[in-house]
């Protein structure tokens, strides 16, 4: 069993009022929980690093319950979001895979019966190395009043042997949405991937 020890977590959140255009009634929240940890696969090739994903399941867990607590604690506010890995430099690029199942059902399990695909974001980055995580709406992938990405990084990591996971949720569209395509209330019960 790998072991993922966390150095730090640190929880990012955003109110944005406007954009350049008129204040919004109620303005867009965005929020970042970020994990450093220990990569207990760096400086080696291992072949079967699958089963790796079941211990970061609690960190998944961990971090959807930092976002939800940072956006209000209310998870029916809450309709969009993404994740991301930024790998040190002596692990390799399949160890932020790890991150698309303990990090994307995590935040459906906490969110309830989430129907879109996770956007995701992962890198082999140096000391202070930040990624951009792609958000989307968490029911239809198509809606484009909710395309998005918000950059998250630790000023201290990751190390060469870490991994920085991160998770991503928001309340609301862009704050001055008028691109068109599919509605957020226009969404059918099983849309998920239109």
């Amino acid at each position: 069993m790998p072991e993922f020890p966390i150095r730090k977590i640190a929880v990012l959140s955003e109110e944005i009022f406007h954009d350049g255009g008129p204040v919004a009634d109620v303005p867009r929240r965005r929020a970042a929980a970020m994990a450093v940890v220990k990569n207990p696969f760096a400086g080696r090739y291992v072949e079967d690093l699958q089963s790796a994903m079941d211990d970061l399941k609690p960190l998944g867990l961990l971090l959807s319950d930092r976002l939800v607590a940072a956006l209000g604690g209310d998870v029916k506010q809450i309709d969009g979001y993404g994740k991301g890995a930024i790998v040190g430099t002596a692990g390799e690029l399949e160890h932020g895979a790890l991150w698309h199942v303990p990090g994307g059902y995590a935040m459906r399990e906490r969110l309830g019966d989430a129907k879109a695909i996770v956007p995701s974001a992962k890198k082999v980055g140096a000391f202070g190395s930040k990624l951009d995580v792609p958000l989307g709406h968490i029911n239809a992938a198509y809606v484009r009043s909710h395309f998005d990405a918000m950059e998250v990084g630790i000023s201290d990591g990751p190390r060469p042997d870490e991994i920085l996971f991160c998770l991503a949720m928001t309340c609301g569209p862009r704050v001055h949405n008028r691109m068109g395509g599919l509605a957020a209330a226009d969404i059918k019960a099983w849309d998920g991937l239109r």
